[in-house]
């Protein structure tokens, strides 16, 4: 039995259904980090959760593993050049801790994949960019002269 101090669900937005998201890019950032430990103890992950930050799916959340200590120097290797994409995306090149990649919005490509083991589909990023990379804002030209835009 756990206490559950005068929880009140009238107060709370109940969760929805948690389908997977389309296919797409999203803008999130890092809102948790954790080193733990591989199944079978031989090694260790980075568990990064991403919180997306705006549209339909704001505030949902999507997981990735990096095996930055693993036996297997494949996956070592393709989890340190995922962190280096997360890192170019966010900004912060050489960070001590994973906290200094928290709170910096990214955009993640987001794909859909099959699980082996039930057949449903699942959540996976499959690339970081940096924001300001792919927004879809047009990109002003400079003003190179005193002529008002819309004389131009």
């Amino acid at each position: 039995m756990a206490n559950l101090n005068g929880f009140n669900a009238h107060e709370v937005e109940p969760t929805s259904n948690f389908e997977p998201l389309p296919a797409g890019k999203y803008l999130a950032a890092i809102t948790e980090s954790e080193m733990k430990p591989t199944k079978n103890g031989s090694g260790s992950y980075l568990q990064l959760a991403f919180t997306i930050l705006e549209g339909e799916f704001k505030n949902r959340v999507l997981w990735a593993r990096l095996n930055l200590n693993n036996p297997n120097a494949t996956a070592v290797k393709i989890a340190r050049s995922e962190l280096s994409a997360i890192c170019h995306a966010v900004g912060v090149m050489q960070p001590r801790d994973s906290v200094e990649l928290h709170n910096i919005p990214l955009l993640i490509t987001v794909k859909l994949k099959k699980r082996e083991d039930t057949g449903e589909l699942t959540n996976e990023i499959k690339g970081y960019e940096a924001k300001t990379a792919s927004t879809g804002q047009p990109q002003q030209a400079p003003v190179t002269s005193n002529t008002p835009p819309w004389k131009r």
